[in-house]
């Protein structure tokens, strides 16, 4: 299956890229990844290599926090960096201002050509406070909530109890938890990431406006924290950090009853956290109509490269190739960031994991609202510290105003001296 795909794919993009194909010698280039974004890579090398015969691709791929780690010292240092910089969506806003990397809406890349063809809010989170932009989206995660529904069956709780409203959804975790004894959820943080983000108008910030202030104290923080301590009181939630060991067994056993994340948890899910669970698990939209992304995968060219043109080329293909866009989709769970490649038969194809949906298509609806929310460069430091406002309400019981309060004058003090 997968050669006649590159087969067909190689059809498509040889007359494009033929011109570009006849170096003088060979050039290796050399592209740094993680895990599973690496797979992505894997599974086009050897289509590239029909195209480009020339051009050899060494994979380099650390772990996830190895890798980042790595990327953030090399930029700094100027060193070892590769080629072609694979890059997670929350290290991408950290790098986006980064004098390591190009500027790709400058030439010779001229993305502003091609920008307009991917989600639009994908596009804006590898965007720099001057409006450069740092990565060319790979993959996107809409955000989307699992639950169990053996489990919801059993509380006598229904998909509209769930997703009306967050209040509807607390009520809802009471019953599961008195009935089953299941936790409603991992942690309430994952009900705050999502409120904070909601409701917010293309362009708009999470945590700054477009003049730089501070949103912290806004109706959405408010109501954040005001959902999150309910449900906590409620005993709603196991206090369970994601991705740890006891996350996953949590969602192997069945104790943890809802997970709010990106499609691409559905894949994790069936492959390798509780592949014994099918048919256990199902998928609905966010509550209260909300809409948010989880993540998603960049492609930058640091400015260390001796292969500029070469780096871009391979850029462009693996992202604006609709074949190879649908290829890790189906390889690797990664929802194309490519809107040519969010439709097709393949969205139509029901996942007996879970139950039978057509949650494909569910995705695609989720990732045509999310907002195109801009980002800046305090933002990894308002998470930092409304983290820890949000740890004072909950452990501490300090009062949600003050809180939010003390969190707005804390950030007022980190932007002064930034």
């Amino acid at each position: 299956m997968q050669t006649r795909k590159l087969t067909l794919i190689a059809g498509a993009t040889m007359m494009a890229l033929s011109a570009n194909t006849a170096w003088a010698e060979k050039i290796t280039l050399t592209v740094a990844s993680f895990p599973s974004f690496d797979a992505a890579v894997t599974a086009a090398i050897p289509l590239y290599k029909k195209i480009n015969p020339d051009v050899e691709i060494k994979l380099v791929s650390l772990a996830y926090n190895d890798h980042h780690n790595a990327m953030t010292t090399a930029l700094a240092t100027n060193s070892n960096l590769p080629d072609v910089m694979g890059v997670e969506a929350d290290y991408m806003g950290r790098f986006a201002n980064s004098s390591g990397l190009y500027d790709l809406r400058q030439a010779p890349f001229n993305s502003g050509e091609i920008e307009a063809k991917f989600s639009p809010f994908a596009v804006p989170l590898a965007a720099g406070e001057k409006g450069q932009l740092s990565g060319m989206p790979a993959d996107i995660g809409p955000g989307a909530m699992f639950y169990r529904s053996d489990i919801m069956e059993k509380a006598g709780v229904s998909v509209e109890d769930l997703t009306k409203d967050w209040d509807s959804f607390i009520e809802a975790g009471v019953k599961v938890r008195e009935v089953t004894g299941q936790y409603m959820m991992s942690n309430v943080q994952n009900i705050v990431d999502i409120v904070i983000r909601s409701g917010i108008e293309d362009g708009g910030g999470v945590y700054f406006d477009a003049e730089g202030e501070i949103l912290v104290e806004s109706e959405r923080f408010q109501e954040a924290f005001r959902l999150a301590k309910k449900a906590r009181e409620a005993g709603l939630d196991g206090k369970i950090a994601a991705w740890s060991n006891e996350w996953s067994e949590g969602l192997r056993r069945g104790d943890i009853a809802v997970e709010f994340m990106g499609a691409w948890l559905g894949g994790h899910l069936a492959n390798w956290i509780a592949p014994d669970s099918a048919g256990d698990w199902a998928t609905a939209n966010l509550p209260n109509d909300s809409w948010a992304s989880w993540g998603g995968s960049y492609y930058a060219i640091p400015k260390s490269t001796e292969h500029q043109a070469e780096a871009w080329e391979f850029i462009t293909f693996m992202t604006t190739n609709k074949e190879m866009q649908l290829l890790a989709f189906e390889e690797i769970d990664a929802f194309p960031a490519l809107i040519e490649a969010q439709d097709g038969p393949f969205f139509d194809q029901p996942l007996p994991y879970l139950g039978g949906q057509k949650a494909r298509l569910q995705y695609k609806e989720a990732a045509a609202q999310i907002p195109a929310i801009s980002v800046n460069k305090l933002d990894p430091v308002a998470k930092q510290v409304i983290a820890d406002a949000l740890e004072s309400v909950l452990e501490r019981d300090v009062a949600v105003d003050k809180a939010l309060a003390d969190a707005a004058k804390l950030l007022k003090r980190r932007a002064r001296r930034k």
